[in-house]
């Protein structure tokens, strides 16, 4: 994450990754605005192009061609990525409700966002179709088409509903891939069928008679069935029925009519449209709300209406980026006028197209080349980024801040330490106000109670457990980051066969103005709160401070009988080893601070890293764990160390066997590894073929230092298929045995690597 001394006087929230959002996200990383909090909510990390669609599903691009990563670009923006979907806006208190995190407050908020399917209330259509839109989902689903017709020989009738461009250029691009995917595995394409539905009198009915007659010539040459003035009313498994009283069978159908907008924008009072999509003003403002934007496809700019297409979404990205300025500083956003006349580019499926303005038309491959010169330098300008982006030294902008809060920011700028550094006791009760730990009879004094200290009862025949940790923020999303803390401290807990009792928690977050460090303490709070009530710790009192970074760390007490605890001196020989997580965030990590890490790789990573290892720990006691740690920042092989030592055996481990995080092994290709690498391959003295397997590209990851990483332990290996049987159930999908316990040597190097 992109550190920052300025402090936060404005938050500006864009909800979706759209053509135009990316756009200003690549200005803002260029020229950054003092003082603005830029936070970006999206569904999906990948953005698709939509104009290069269909050259992906012809199997001209793959996928990282046809999508910007929101990740490595929020980054270069210095951004927050928050990975979730937006569900309402709440303008009263200037907040955008999300469906699995807390509220996001805005100052200034812009939408650009996909529009969803429109299915005119069609008996069956979202049942039994294939949506076009949302992008990404289509794409999953494409997926699942193409395997069903790989591996089911017969028949396949497939049509695609809407023969406007983006209904014609799917057609041809499904029908030319899997032509070729079916020569190339030596079967026959004599069993596809498809069918093109228009519910008008022609197909491409918004362009010229040219373009039109273009492809009728294609669609009669391909063998392709044309059904015009063909409008749908019920949909059902194979078969799409017409308002004519006509049947069409069909195995797949694919949805391209015109689409609309979520019912939430206008549920949030919004002004809308008949369609349900944002009315703005010249200016991209909302008619409705000054202080929000839109553009794109979600957008109707009601004095200057264009068809919904992505050329208007990225001309709309320069003025909308000059007007989120302007308001951010107190200034009247300009208006703005789109172009009426744009160039169309539509493919036919190989790799060709046809270019049609101002009634002007043409056809031929190097149109297909003249447009895939024009996407790829588009796409170029987002996925090929600097290094990182420049800094600025400037000084904070007046012109954010009214006459009410001038008092506030010249407040931050003279901070005191020591006591002073505490956060404020009203925005410290506001933030902590919601928060619900869960209920504890052990606890006599708690959190909400005003003493100076939590009491905390131990039960007869109990021991305390008790640890520590505390880190800085290495992701920009403090909810997620309260997860992923409250689950490491925990897990010191857990891997010793423990029950968490009670928590401390000790937290720093970055000054700024009162609201925007409530907001901040909230998130991260709310998320760490979630981690340890669903674990039973009782969150009874903490400490909160200010500074540079956000961090947050957790003492935890536990609760164990004396003669179970699980204990790292417990391996015997003949037993085996069992990984319960993936290696993997230290590398990526540290790519991701580069910037170098695909934002599909760190989602996945996060996902490990929230994932609590409660249940694999009550899973390995239940089979007859007899040794267990977790493995943190030491790395797999500093943790296996300590338990050879403490245990006097040696231990053998199998790399080919190691469960590695997705994108590990790319990073670690590139040369990139954490901070704290140099730090554990010191104990690489401990291995006894260092020599011969230092060349193996997994070797590196054996010291990856890890971030609530999983739980290592040994068992008799007749309980151990059982016991993975049972981890895979439970969601630890990667655990695995990964070696084998041996009887120790006189030799200095306990741990042998193999594979």
């Amino acid at each position: 994450m992109k550190a920052s001394s300025d402090a936060i006087v404005k938050d500006l929230v864009l909800v979706g990754g759209g053509h135009s959002h990316v756009i200003v996200l690549k200005k803002f990383a260029m020229k950054p605005l003092p003082g603005v909090r830029l936070t970006v909510i999206a569904r999906d990390v990948h953005t698709p192009y939509s104009g290069m669609l269909p050259g992906y599903v012809a199997g001209h691009y793959d996928f990282d061609e046809v999508h910007i990563d929101l990740r490595p670009l929020c980054q270069f923006a210095g951004a927050r990525l928050y990975h979730d979907t937006a569900v309402k806006i709440d303008s009263r208190a200037k907040q955008v409700i999300c469906a699995g995190r807390p509220a996001v407050p805005y100052d200034v908020l812009s939408i650009n966002i996909g529009s969803t399917p429109s299915f005119d209330d069609i008996a069956g259509a979202t049942d039994f179709t294939t949506p076009v839109k949302p992008i990404n989902n289509f794409i999953d689903r494409w997926h699942g088409l193409v395997d069903r017709v790989l591996k089911s020989p017969g028949p396949h009738r497939i049509g695609v509903v809407g023969a406007g461009a983006g209904g014609m250029e799917l057609l041809l691009a499904v029908q030319y891939r899997l032509r070729n995917l079916l020569a190339e595995q030596g079967q026959s394409a004599d069993g596809l069928e498809f069918h093109l539905i228009s519910r008008s009198e022609t197909i491409l009915p918004d362009f010229s008679g040219g373009v039109r007659r273009r492809f009728a010539r294609r669609l009669q040459a391909l063998g392709i069935h044309l059904h015009n003035n063909a409008v749908a009313s019920q949909v059902s498994p194979g078969l799409l029925s017409l308002t004519s009283g006509e049947t069409i069978a069909l195995d797949e159908i694919l949805w391209v009519t015109a689409a609309g907008a979520p019912s939430w924008l206008g549920q949030s009072g919004l002004a809308v449209d008949g369609a349900g999509f944002i009315k703005v003003r010249d200016t991209l403002q909302s008619m409705s709300h000054d202080d929000i934007f839109a553009a794109g496809d979600i957008a109707a700019v009601v004095d200057h209406p264009r068809p919904k297409a992505g050329v208007f979404a990225v001309r709309q990205g320069p003025p909308l980026n000059d007007n989120l300025r302007r308001v951010l500083i107190g200034q009247q956003a300009r208006p703005f006028t789109p172009q009426k006349n744009f160039l169309v580019l539509i493919t036919t499926g190989d790799k060709n197209a046809v270019a049609a303005k101002w009634g002007w038309t043409a056809q031929g491959r190097w149109v297909w080349k003249w447009k895939d010169w024009i996407d790829r330098r588009f796409m170029h300008k987002f996925n090929e980024l600097p290094e990182m982006a420049q800094e600025t030294a400037a000084a904070l902008n007046p012109g954010l801040a009214d006459k009410a809060t001038l008092s506030d920011i010249s407040a931050i700028a003279m901070r005191c330490g020591g006591c002073g550094a505490k956060v404020g006791a009203d925005v410290l009760n506001r933030a902590l106000s919601e928060l619900e730990p869960a209920p504890n009879e052990d606890v006599l004094i708690g959190l909400h109670a005003p003493d100076d200290a939590a009491v905390v009862q131990i039960p007869d025949g109990k021991v305390m457990v008790h640890t520590v940790d505390y880190f800085r923020a290495f992701i920009d999303d403090a909810y997620v980051f309260g997860q992923v803390a409250a689950n490491h401290a925990l897990s010191d807990i857990f891997a010793m066969g423990a029950e968490a009792q009670s928590a401390l928690a000790i937290a720093t977050v970055p000054h700024g103005l009162e609201a925007k460090v409530e907001a901040s303490l909230r998130e991260m709070m709310t998320g760490a709160m979630e981690v340890l009530n669903d674990a039973g710790a009782t969150l009874v009192g903490g400490h909160t401070s200010e500074g540079p970074e956000l961090a947050l760390g957790f003492s935890v007490n536990g609760l164990a009988d004396r003669q179970t605890i699980l204990r790292k001196g417990g391996m015997a020989a003949g037993e085996v080893l069992i990984l319960t997580k993936p290696l993997g965030t230290g590398t990526l990590f540290a790519a991701d601070m580069q910037q170098k890490a695909k934002g599909r790789w760190i989602e996945n990573a996060l996902k490990s890293m929230v994932q609590s290892n409660r249940l694999a720990a009550q899973c390995l006691f239940s089979h007859g764990a007899s040794a267990c740690t977790d493995v943190t920042g030491f790395g797999l092989l500093g943790h296996a160390v300590e338990m050879t030592k403490a245990s006097n055996v040696d231990v053998e481990i199998d790399m080919a066997a190691l469960p590695i995080m997705d994108g590990a092994l790319d990073t670690v290709r590139m040369g990139i590894l954490s901070s704290l690498q140099p730090a554990n391959v010191r104990l690489r003295r401990a291995i006894r073929n260092m020599e011969a397997v230092r060349g193996n590209e997994r070797y590196p990851l054996v010291f990856d230092p890890q971030t609530s990483g999983g739980l290592l332990a040994s068992m008799r290996p007749e309980a151990a298929p059982a016991c993975l049987k049972e981890l895979h159930a439970l969601g630890y999908g990667q655990a695995t045995v990964i070696g084998r316990v041996k009887a120790e040597t006189d030799h200095l190097e306990p741990i042998t690597l193999v594979g």
